[in-house]
């Protein structure tokens, strides 16, 4: 399999693997599960993602599998990643071409608002705001997430939006670049931990009303160009002392 040409897979390569030893440095791996993808082909079906069972703080751009979406017996191969990956990578890349990369995991803040029985995001602040109208909730948890049935579901739920938080389970953000969804898996973490301590105060929520969060959110988009300047000063500083995830 070739990615389209015109698509600079080695690019992808190399930012796929930065946001993998970047994740460590947040903290938001978990053991050596968890699975980031990114789309090579025009109609996404071809992606990149990691092997079975490798420490994200491991990964290289080379290490990174391409894989076809309609090609299930890829998970024959050597250290093709695990059936949850599959349920959650491939049909997400099928049902929605238009998203070039997804980052699905389980950070601490995400999960535990995920864990609450009314898993929702209120706007109290920029950043909750920052989500208004562009998240979606899977409500149904059937366990892991292995199966077609389960992938259906999940890219249903999802919708139009890039971000999904997984009741029970954890976070799938998208984007149509790393940068982009590496920032909405940095500013819904953050988010997410603002609610939680908020919550945790006891008080009643300062929510904002419909109209101050739907103009905080598209306020948003001016500042669409903070996720490329952000992942770059990321990126300097693995070069500087991680550069082996670039080979």
């Amino acid at each position: 399999m070739d990615a389209t040409p015109g698509i600079n897979a080695q690019a992808l390569r190399t930012d796929l693997a930065a946001a993998f030893r970047l994740a460590v440095r947040f903290d938001w791996h978990e053991s050596v599960g968890n699975h980031f993808s990114v789309a090579v082909s025009g109609d996404g079906r071809q992606f990149l993602m990691n092997p079975k069972w490798r420490h994200f703080a491991s990964i290289r751009a080379s290490d990174l599998l391409l894989l076809d979406a309609d090609d299930p017996s890829v998970m024959d191969g050597p250290d093709a990643p695990d059936a949850s990956a599959w349920t959650i990578h491939g049909t997400l890349h099928r049902a929605r071409p238009d998203i070039r990369v997804i980052l699905h995991c389980q950070p601490a803040n995400a999960t535990a608002l995920a864990a609450l029985k009314s898993p929702a995001l209120p706007p109290i602040d920029m950043n909750t705001a920052r989500f208004y109208g562009d998240l979606a909730i899977d409500p149904d948890c059937g366990g892991i997430a292995d199966d077609a049935a389960d992938g259906e579901r999940i890219a249903a739920a999802l919708g139009d939006c890039s971000t999904l938080l997984m009741a029970n389970h954890g976070l799938t953000c998208t984007g149509a670049t790393v940068a982009q969804a590496f920032e909405q898996l940095y500013f819904f973490e953050k988010a997410a931990g603002t609610l939680l301590k908020a919550l945790g105060s006891g008080q009643e929520l300062g929510v904002m009303t419909d109209e101050v969060a739907r103009h905080t959110a598209e306020g948003w988009k001016a500042y669409a160009g903070m996720a490329d300047a952000h992942f770059a000063h990321l990126k300097s500083v693995l070069d500087r002392e991680e550069p082996d995830y670039r080979h």
